[in-house]
């Protein structure tokens, strides 16, 4: 019986070095997958990194583009029509408040033709003509500064900024 257990013994090792052998000849196979997948990840990585860096510079460049194309629009179309109509009124009318009503400040607009109805009505007691006066030279002055302000400074002051008077 021992030439039996020893035969099986034998037998049991030879198996055990076996497996030991294709255990090791997996593990190193699935070191390679292992390495192969990490290689392909650094790969996949760098590869998304460059196209988003690239999405992101496209969209930033459509974003400046936009941006541009609205200020050009803003300013060149609607700016300039309303200073020179803003102007214009203001030299011309400017006592009534039109060229505020233009430009949306309907309370000033409100404040100057008030003044000039107020002067209208007190024009017998000589005090009207010097709100006439008043309201018309205001009219005068800011017709003048409209008219002489660049097309870019005049939409940022008055149209961005809602300076009010002068």
């Amino acid at each position: 019986m021992s030439e039996d257990n020893k035969d099986l013994g034998d037998k049991a090792e030879d198996a055990f070095d076996k497996a030991k052998g294709k255990a090791s000849e997996l593990g190193e196979k699935a070191s390679k997958k292992f390495e192969d997948a990490k290689e392909a990840t650094k790969e996949f990585t760098e590869e998304a990194k460059e196209k988003a860096s690239d999405f992101a510079d496209e969209a930033k460049k459509t974003a400046d583009e936009f941006t541009s194309s609205a200020k050009e629009t803003f300013s060149g179309a609607g700016g300039d029509n309303k200073k020179m109509l803003a102007g214009l009124l203001a030299i011309f009318l400017g006592s009534l408040g039109v060229h505020k009503f233009i430009l949306g400040y309907q309370k000033e607009g409100f404040i100057l033709l008030g003044a000039s109805i107020i002067g209208y009505i007190t024009l017998c007691f000589v005090v009207g003509s010097f709100i006439l006066m008043a309201t018309g030279v205001i009219g005068l002055i800011e017709g003048i500064i409209y008219l002489t302000k660049s097309d870019e400074e005049f939409y940022n002051t008055y149209q961005v900024g809602r300076k009010p008077w002068f």
